[in-house]
């Protein structure tokens, strides 16, 4: 008789593991989820901002251009929507790496605006994409367990894949580089 209460006890005990274990599975993938989400947002935010730095007249014709282009290509790329952002960082960059850039920018209305902007959406893309590979490397950990690969704990989600770009701070004054991770 005390065999079989200690084989329930053991089952019930695994049974409670492995729900654990799946709730926790859930809840790492939700969580990647948003951070997928937040990481878009910043990302059609930084975009916006370049276009909005694009049309604002600050900068000359040409570079005026060229960052619109990229951060049109940036907004609607689909599978190579990494290389496009990148592109878009260094868009950025080389708009404020003109020295004449920024030594104009003194005392024109509402380029300390247009430059705080693109400083805050540069840093929260930085953050955002930090805080989603974070997600993707507890999501890939816990997936990579035996007994979540043994009873196929995941079902039929997809992997979950780094998201990797040059997301190094462009505006004036950021002193911080990010670091591609």
């Amino acid at each position: 008789m005390t065999g079989v209460i200690l084989i329930v006890g053991l089952a019930l005990l695994l049974g409670v593991y492995i729900s654990w274990r799946a709730g926790r599975l859930d809840r790492l993938h939700a969580r990647l989820e948003a951070r997928r989400a937040a990481l878009d947002a910043a990302l059609v935010r930084r975009s916006s901002v370049a276009l909005e730095l694009a049309s604002s007249g600050l900068l000359d014709p040409a570079t005026s251009l060229l960052l619109a282009g990229a951060a049109h290509d940036a907004r609607t790329a689909g599978d190579v929507r990494e290389l496009r952002e990148s592109d878009l960082t260094r868009a950025l960059r080389a708009a404020f790496g003109q020295p004449e850039f920024l030594a104009s920018l003194a005392g024109r209305p509402g380029a300390e605006e247009v430059l705080a902007e693109v400083e805050s959406a540069s840093r929260q893309v930085f953050l955002a994409r930090k805080f989603y590979n974070d997600a993707v490397a507890a999501t890939r950990s816990a997936r990579r367990r035996w007994l979540v690969r043994l009873l196929r704990l995941a079902g039929g989600a997809a992997l979950p894949v780094f998201f990797e770009i040059d997301d190094s701070l462009v505006a004036a004054g950021a002193g911080e580089q990010g670091t591609d991770m």
